[in-house]
Order: C-alpha cells, then structure tokens, then sequence
C-alpha cells in the first residue's frame, strides 16, 4: 500500500545521514552538529514535492480492483488480457509525472 509522504520523509530527504527527532507535539529536534536543520517553508516544499510525485501512485491504487478481484480476472482471462482491460485504463487515466 502506497501511502502519501509524511514530514519525516521530507527531512530524510532534505537531510540525508543528519541525526534528529520530532516529538509527539510535533517540534524538531536537531542533533547533527555539521548540518543545520531544515527550515519550514523548505521542509513543506519538499513535502509537496513528493505528494506530486507520488500522487498518481495513489490514485492508480484507489482505482484498481482488490487483488481477489484481478486474480479471478488472470485466472479467466489471461495475463495479457489483465492488463489491456485492468491496468492499462487506469495507468493511462493517472499517467506518472514528467
């Protein structure tokens, strides 16, 4: 399951290797002494940056059948036939980002 990007992986992102933690009232700590920690604006940036290249991930798993369903249809139908009806449509409705 594809789940949509969270702060934490923002900063990893921004920061790879540098030591820190958040509390569960949200405040970053920063322990790395030879990085400074990421403002805001460029932690949220990141953030957006990553739901947009994410994004159709997420909608293509909404989309697609649950895996009884597209199973029974492999089973039915064939590999090849699975996805020009399946997966092709929704692949082709939430093309990935350029």
């Amino acid at each position: 399951m594809i789940l949509e990007p969270t702060k934490v992986e923002a900063i990893e992102a921004l920061r790879p290797s540098s030591e820190w933690y958040i509390t569960a009232d949200d405040v970053l700590h920063w322990i790395s002494t030879d990085t400074t920690a990421p403002t805001e604006d460029e932690i949220a940036t990141k953030l957006a940056e990553l739901k947009a290249a994410t994004k159709h991930q997420i909608q293509r798993q909404q989309e697609y059948p649950d895996i009884g369903t597209q199973l029974d249809y492999i089973y039915h139908n064939g590999i090849e036939k699975w996805k020009t009806d399946m997966i092709d449509p929704v692949k082709a409705k939430y093309p990935k980002p350029s």
